[in-house]
């Protein structure tokens, strides 16, 4: 079969086989994509219901919309024989996966979520897919979960699951080690009894799935179908938390109801049961975020409070780095402002001679009486001219100019202290009177 090409899919390598047909995996030479190629068995495509099963199952996917249940692509036959096409899948079956052991919480809840996500989409449309198992179900390189094979999928008003069960448990693959690998371990009750069936049945095989993921074991065991149907019908089983501690408890309550033997107190619908799993992730994560700040606060506990005060110190220090500068602008303001004493009416100004440099004569001695003409504009100011008073000598020319301003300042001050001194009242200096003594003896 390799290598040979059938319509326009060219066979390349096989994926796996069943009681219906080998799995291939073929390139479509039209589009040149690869995809998963079904073909029938040459003794199933003798048997009429296998046919009709066959026929169902691709009128059911092409029916069917939904990121995780596999998409049909074609169907077609070629030289007598049916094939059918469907999206090839990257990853590995939900069985294949349990057989490592348990899956962890996180993966589980989102697989999960997944399929009850798929299952609802699928009894949105009325159908039932009656064989819900590890097998069924894979696990895409991506982590996403999808839903295969609707071979012995039915519209909710068919009413042949009598006939049906009958096919199934022919089917059914019991190992004598007496663990139950087929369909027969995740059957409903009511299938199991022969009832008619609902999307209820899905959500008990459901809850089989989700304990077996938590486990990585069957609720339901037994060496032969009617010691597994006991099970089923009449036993309950071990809480998941009971065979894996990281287990929540919210966990075992949603298997525990799925798993219900009466299907009016079971889950009612997918999107009930997908609520409760999400709910649940959401508190799985939001406890996990919590447990791990408060593991961080714990051993990071000093560090961070050492980084604290630091944080507080640098603050401090930004904070009152601007105040203290003003404080010690406003302490040098005042101290300036004491030192320099407001001005009076007696202060004097004393105005050098200017050195003309421009070559012009014009400027000569005009420069400063223009100045302390300005000058006397101001009512606390005496401008004082000092030309031609302070002559270089040999005494003064090494000496900066400043210093003959401060002792013509000076002496100019002791000039208005004596002046002063001199017209106080009270200071003048009165005639001396004689005595009348000093008269007698003149006359005499």
């Amino acid at each position: 079969m390799i290598g040979r090409t059938i319509s326009h899919y060219k066979v390349l390598s096989p994926l796996g086989s069943g009681g219906m047909g080998v799995v291939y995996e073929a390139e479509d030479t039209r589009l040149g994509r690869h995809v998963a190629l079904k073909l029938l068995s040459a003794e199933a495509c003798c048997d009429p219901q296998a046919m009709d099963r066959f026929l169902r199952e691709a009128r059911i996917v092409s029916s069917l919309s939904h990121p995780h249940i596999c998409t049909l692509h074609d169907i077609g036959e070629h030289e007598g024989q049916q094939f059918m096409v469907m999206e090839l899948l990257e990853g590995e079956s939900l069985k294949r996966r349990i057989a490592r052991g348990p899956v962890p919480v996180d993966d589980l809840l989102d697989l999960a979520v997944h399929i009850a996500d798929a299952l609802d989409a699928a009894h949105s449309h009325n159908v039932v897919h009656r064989d819900i198992k590890p097998a069924n179900l894979f696990i895409t390189k991506r982590g996403q979960a999808k839903v295969l094979d609707f071979g012995v999928a039915k519209l909710a008003e068919s009413g042949r699951d009598a006939d049906d069960l009958a096919r199934t448990m022919a089917a059914a693959e019991v190992t004598t080690a007496g663990s139950t690998v087929g369909t027969v371990a995740y059957m409903s009750p009511e299938q199991a009894r022969g009832q008619e069936l609902d999307a209820r049945s899905d959500l008990f095989s459901f809850g089989v799935v989700l304990y077996e993921m938590a486990t990585g074991k069957h609720p339901f065991t037994g060496a032969t179908p009617a010691v597994i149907f006991e099970g089923i019908l009449t036993k309950t089983p071990p809480r998941p938390s009971e065979l894996n501690a990281s287990i929540p408890p919210e966990f075992d309550r949603i298997v525990a109801k799925a798993l219900e033997k009466d299907r009016e107190t079971r889950y009612q619908s997918a999107a009930e049961m997908r609520a409760d799993l999400k709910r649940l992730k959401r508190e799985t994560e939001t406890s996990r975020t919590a447990v791990a700040a408060s593991t961080a606060t714990r051993t990071l506990g000093a560090p961070a409070a050492v980084s604290t005060r630091a944080v507080t110190g640098r603050r401090a220090l930004f904070i009152g780095a601007p105040i203290l500068t003003a404080a010690v602008i406003a302490g040098m303001v005042m101290w300036q402002s004491q030192r320099a004493p407001a001005l009076t009416a007696r202060d004097t100004v004393v105005l050098a001679d200017f050195t003309n440099r421009t070559g012009d004569s014009m400027f000569d001695n005009t420069l400063s009486e223009a100045l302390a003409v300005q000058l006397r504009q101001s009512p606390f100011l005496k401008p004082r001219l000092l030309r031609n008073k302070f002559k270089p000598t040999a005494r003064n020319r090494s000496s900066p100019p400043w210093e003959a301003l401060r002792r013509a300042s000076g002496s100019v001050s002791a000039n208005r202290s004596r002046r002063c001194s001199d017209t106080t009242p009270g200071s003048r200096k009165q005639p001396r009177r004689r005595s009348r003594h000093s008269k007698r003896t003149a006359r005499a």
